[in-house]
């Protein structure tokens, strides 16, 4: 069996702009894209944060390149919902996620 290449974790913190009704306006097309990102195993969890003024997610990538290409599909990101981002690369030593 090949070796299997080393993936980057990142957690991305999102704030949202304060424009409720846009937000609720491109929301489902931020939330399609992204469980096509969970079909292909790039996006662990996501959802916003309990006072819906932003959102968290984690993403597993081959690098930050490859994060960068997909926050700069996502519709949050096209339709300028995201007033801003925090992005940390996390090494994950414990978990479920990690291969067995």
């Amino acid at each position: 069996m090949g070796n299997i290449p080393a993936m980057a974790w990142f957690t991305v913190d999102t704030t949202y702009v304060e424009d409720r009704d846009k937000l609720l306006e491109v929301r489902p097309k931020h939330r399609d894209y992204l469980r096509g990102l969970v079909e292909k195993g790039h996006v662990l969890v996501a959802g916003p944060w309990a006072d819906d003024h932003g959102g968290f997610v984690i993403y597993q990538v081959d690098d930050r390149a490859q994060l960068d290409r997909l926050l700069a599909d996502d519709p949050y990101t096209t339709e300028g919902i995201s007033a801003g981002r925090r992005i940390d690369e996390v090494k994950i030593t414990l978990g479920a996620w990690l291969p067995q």
